[in-house]
């Protein structure tokens, strides 16, 4: 009789979790990006890296007067879950194909996620080149270029890349960037089929 009400709350609580790694991924990588635009790339030095310094200075002056308040009015560590729990709710709310909403059995998904694994791991290959690899917002603007991806993220294209068994590394280098990314050295292997038709 309880099963149901378990089940339920088995849903909710992952779907919480999920949408808290994408809405802490999205923020983290957002505020990185904001202090990486920081540096001037016409100084060298020391003196490029001011403004990342800076900038880590106001988020770290940030956190310092939010855990003030909080501390002075502990009440607003509730307003803080709340909200947080909101913004997962709201990241991790499945497709309009996943919820059975004007859904179409003969719309194929879009993108990796519902790719054919060689192709995945060709536009991959295409991409990074002869560079050690590529980043996911690289790959990202890839797709949303040919309208596919519409709407996605970089941690929701993790998440497909993932699934399809494609490991994906946080510190990806390119071009002196660093980035979540997929390393050159962990594409998959072609399978048998595609390595034969290669060899044809």
């Amino acid at each position: 009789m309880k099963r149901p009400a378990h089940d339920s709350l088995a849903r909710v609580a992952g779907r919480l979790a999920r949408g808290s790694e994408l809405v802490w991924q999205r923020r983290s990588e957002a505020l990185a990006a904001w202090v990486r635009a920081g540096r001037r790339d016409d100084l060298t030095g020391w003196r490029a890296m001011l403004g990342p310094a800076f900038r880590l200075a106001i988020l770290g002056g940030a956190v310092w007067l939010v855990a003030r308040l909080v501390r002075a009015r502990p009440v607003l560590m509730w307003a803080f879950a709340v909200g947080w729990l909101v913004a997962a709710w709201r990241a991790s709310r499945p497709a309009p194909d996943e919820e059975g909403e004007d859904a179409s059995e003969d719309e194929p998904e879009q993108g990796p996620a519902a790719a054919d694994p060689n192709a995945v791991r060709r536009l991959l290959a295409d991409l990074i080149g002869d560079r050690p690899g590529v980043h996911l917002s690289a790959v990202l603007a890839h797709l949303q270029a040919r309208g596919l991806g519409e709407g996605w993220e970089v941690a929701e294209l993790r998440a497909r890349l993932e699934a399809q068994g494609v490991p994906v590394r946080r510190s990806v280098k390119v071009a002196g960037r660093v980035a979540y990314g997929v390393h050159r050295d962990d594409l998959p292997a072609p399978s048998p089929s595609e390595a034969a038709d290669r060899a044809a």
